[in-house]
């Protein structure tokens, strides 16, 4: 296939860009974010349209909440938060405050990002979330160091290519703005051939960027990534994607390029920081739960593995149970019966299929259970612990123990069986959780992974602008897991290790009848929610623009579902 001509255009496009963007003050590209919120805001409606198109979604679908909540939602809480992080840096202020400063374990000090604001407490009342810096990381050094390359705004970092994901919509506009106010890079974003249909939305949305001269959209498959990729003009790559296509860039492909991957020898000569998912688990831990708690949680288990039909980096894919759970068979039963309820959807990713027929040809004990598959008893060497399906594919293992042994057991597990460090789920009773204490404190700091969540999804942790997100910090080229580096940290974060989400062990009235104190409903995320679809229409109306007056009319929606 021949190369486009025009790249090379773009490409000196973007080197004209990056003078102009060098000479950009603080105060203009403060204002360029706030145009960008606009135009997205705009281009909402024939956003979610396009997405549902390439998914397969029909107009009236309580599923439509999910293109909204992880389409122009998030790119709108985005452009709002670095825009707070830029002005602060204007005035000469450090993005980072040190009321939102407090310290973790391990001598890390971790920062508040949710709620962050008044909105926060009362859309997502029950939910936190903190980033959590490197070990030896002081108050001080966080607070100087917050703004990484807009403390050097006239330092520009040369061109950025992203490769562009192809399920969730708002992780290449999100990408986009992190390489440019994060890197000081200018950006020529390849779009996902699935994603091909957003470019005409995509370029409203980033319209003031491109006409400034500093992003350019391009669509084409692996050769035009891979022309980009090594193109001298480009200093560096970031990607979301699989850990093979990773290692197709970076090592190249075949025999010689597994033999350079085995020497540590790359191909491409540049940086490349990556988001490339992995194998998630749900660790739940044994306690007293009623009736409505078990049905909840499993609805919660279920849509962290099919939101998005499981084409989520983030999915959940294995089920860490405990064996001698006396609620375990009435848990699982639970799960069978929301994974039998769940709306069907079209497999509109490619290879979905082949992916769902070898989990049923390869998983001890899998069975289908209409387009999904459960599969139960895995033994210790099987590929769900290895394979990333990208499908609607749920895994369970069982562990021994009592609360205490079996959560040292599922971290360890997690830790050292399961491939990938993107995320990691834990459910726990907040009664358990107050018996386990110190203990259950400590599981949580082991677990290597990026983003944890407790009683929450880690999806959350996406959706949470100022938080960060991408794999746990350490790996490698040639042992990449879930990637290296992160992406949104609207505060400009530096020396981060992870995100920390909790949320409520129930949903409202129950959880302030036993005592939480959350009154968040049934969350819009959940696929057993009917009316998704409007609350995450109304959530993203909020976002663009917010009245205080839209408030009711997202109570009411969440409430009914």
């Amino acid at each position: 296939m021949a190369i486009p001509s025009h790249l090379d255009a773009l490409l000196e496009e973007l080197e004209a860009g990056e003078k102009l963007w060098s000479a950009t003050p603080l105060r203009r590209r403060r204002e360029l974010l706030e145009q960008v919120h606009a135009s997205v805001a705009t281009a909402a409606n024939e956003w979610v349209a396009a997405a549902a198109r390439i998914k397969g979604l029909p107009a009236k679908s309580p599923l439509l909440g999910e293109e909204w909540m992880s389409g122009p939602y998030p790119v709108l809480i985005a452009t709002t938060a670095l825009a707070e992080s830029l002005h602060a840096l204007e005035q000469g202020r450090s993005p980072l405050d040190a009321k939102h400063i407090h310290e973790a374990r391990g001598g890390r000090i971790a920062v508040d990002v949710l709620p962050y604001e008044l909105a926060n407490a009362l859309l997502l009342n029950g939910f936190h979330a903190e980033v959590w810096l490197r070990p030896g990381i002081d108050q001080e050094t966080a607070i100087r160091t917050a703004g990484l390359a807009q403390l050097a705004p006239t330092e520009t970092a040369g061109i950025g290519l992203v490769l562009g994901a192809g399920n969730i919509t708002s992780i290449a506009p999100l990408d986009v703005l992190y390489e440019l106010f994060a890197h000081n890079r200018m950006v020529i974003l390849k779009l996902n051939p699935i994603t091909d249909p957003m470019l005409p939305v995509l370029e409203k949305a980033l319209r003031p960027l491109i006409d400034l001269g500093v992003v350019r959209i391009v669509l084409g498959g692996a050769e035009v990534g891979g022309y980009l990729a090594h193109h001298e003009k480009v200093s560096h790559v970031h990607m979301t994607g699989s850990a093979a296509t990773h290692d197709a860039i970076v090592f190249g492909t075949g025999e010689e390029g597994a033999r350079r991957k085995a020497s540590n020898d790359p191909v491409l000569a540049k940086p490349i920081s990556s988001e490339l998912g992995g194998v998630s688990p749900v660790i739940v831990v044994p306690g007293e739960w009623s009736d409505a708690d078990l049905r909840y949680q499993a609805e919660h288990v279920v849509t962290q593995r099919l939101h998005n039909n499981g084409y989520n980096c983030i999915a959940a894919q294995v089920l860490i149970v405990p064996a001698d759970w006396d609620q375990k068979d009435a848990f699982l039963a639970e799960v069978r019966s929301v994974l039998v309820d769940a709306p069907s959807r079209d497999a509109y990713y490619p290879g979905s299929g082949d992916r769902i027929a070898s989990a049923l040809d390869t998983l001890g004990g899998a069975i289908r259970i209409g387009d999904r598959v459960l599969a139960t008893g895995l033994e210790a060497d099987s590929p769900a612990l290895t394979t990333e399906y990208f499908a609607p594919v749920l895994a369970v293992t069982e562990l021994p123990g009592n609360a205490a042994e079996y959560v040292d057991a599922a971290v360890e597990f997690a830790n050292e069986h399961l491939v990938g460090t993107l995320g990691a789920n834990v459910i726990i009773h907040p009664h358990t959780r107050r018996e386990l204490g110190e203990r259950f404190d400590q599981a949580v700091e082991d677990l290597r992974y990026g983003t944890v969540a407790i009683n929450a999804w880690t999806g959350v942790g996406y959706l949470t602008s100022r938080a960060t997100w991408g794999a746990f910090p350490g790996h490698t080229l040639n042992d990449v897991q879930s990637g290296i580096g992160v992406v949104h940290n609207a505060l400009l974060l530096a020396e981060t290790e992870r995100t920390v989400v909790t949320g409520p062990f129930r949903p409202v009235p129950r959880s302030v009848l036993r005592g939480e104190l959350a009154i968040s409903p049934k969350p819009p995320w959940f696929v057993t929610n009917r009316t998704a679809a409007t609350t995450g229409r109304r959530l993203t109306a909020f976002a663009a623009n917010r009245s205080w007056a839209k408030l009711p009319g997202i109570f009411a929606s969440a409430l009914r579902g």
